[in-house]
């Protein structure tokens, strides 16, 4: 019996189909944190030469907010009588940056999530990005 020339285009694209998906995001565990992290992953010990990792999740991240407050107190009064002392408030009208310095990063035990992914640079190694640190929906009872 001949192949049917039309389930074999079928298979091929849907061999395509499967090689060119991006790849789905998996969890691992944090064994030991940066600068030497290690990653528990798939049966595997990811280190330092197979991550690419989020900058926000290492100690010494940097982050500013910069705004304007343009408000007022609740009105207040002294207590002694004296005119001085009536109720009053006081307008607040002001420029603010805070900036926010991590200090902690990942821990051990520590959930992330990691996509997968070919290096860029040869095209040939693989290697794997730390996302985020997560937790389960319901660790928070």
């Amino acid at each position: 019996m001949k192949e049917n020339p039309y389930n074999k285009l079928l298979s091929i694209m849907k061999d395509t189909s499967l090689n060119n998906n991006s790849p789905s995001i998996q969890i691992g565990k944090i064994i030991n944190p940066p600068p030497e992290i290690q990653v528990s992953y798939n049966g595997i010990i990811l280190d330092e030469n197979d991550i690419w990792i989020s900058d926000y999740l290492l100690a010494g991240y940097k982050r500013e907010a910069k705004g304007h407050i343009n408000s007022g107190t609740q009105n207040r009064s002294g207590g002694s009588g004296d005119a001085e002392f009536a109720s009053h408030n006081h307008d607040i009208d002001n420029n603010y940056t805070d900036t926010i310095i991590y200090t902690d990063t990942l821990k051990i035990g520590d959930a992330v999530c990691i996509m997968p992914m070919i290096d860029s640079d040869d095209n040939s190694n693989q290697t794997y990005i730390i996302l985020d640190r997560i937790v389960r929906a319901n660790a928070f009872g």
